[in-house]
């Protein structure tokens, strides 16, 4: 069996961190819309699911500012999710944290790739 390589976390990283900022900068708009949709902060708490997975398996092999990075933008985007699930309020920090991930994720990716040539 071959070994799942941390590219391919990096890669699963900045699509879920990418389509969940996405998710979260797009979404409060077409709630303005006459559609009948509603924010349901489960599907928050699956892409912070991906992610925190995604970054466990990075953060072993990753410098300490890229581990850095990723741990405080997840940091930031479990606080944001579990505080709107439980308190029902919505906090901005799950901006931040998507970025953070993106920037964390893609920073990664190149030191890995430059490794490898």
């Amino acid at each position: 069996m071959k070994k799942i390589s941390t590219s391919f976390y990096d890669i699963l990283g900045i699509s879920s961190a990418t389509i969940c900022l996405v998710h979260c900068l797009i979404f409060p708009l077409l709630t303005i819309l006459p559609l009948g949709l509603s924010h349901n902060p489960i599907i928050d708490l699956l892409f912070a699911s991906i992610g925190l997975f995604a970054i466990l398996k990075i953060i072993k092999k990753s410098s300490l500012l890229v581990s850095s990075i990723l741990v405080v933008s997840m940091a930031l985007i479990w606080i944001s999710v579990l505080t709107e699930l439980l308190l029902d309020i919505h906090l901005d920090l799950i901006y931040f944290g998507g970025f953070g991930m993106i920037i964390g994720h893609l920073i990664n990716y190149k030191l890995h790739r430059n490794q490898n040539h």
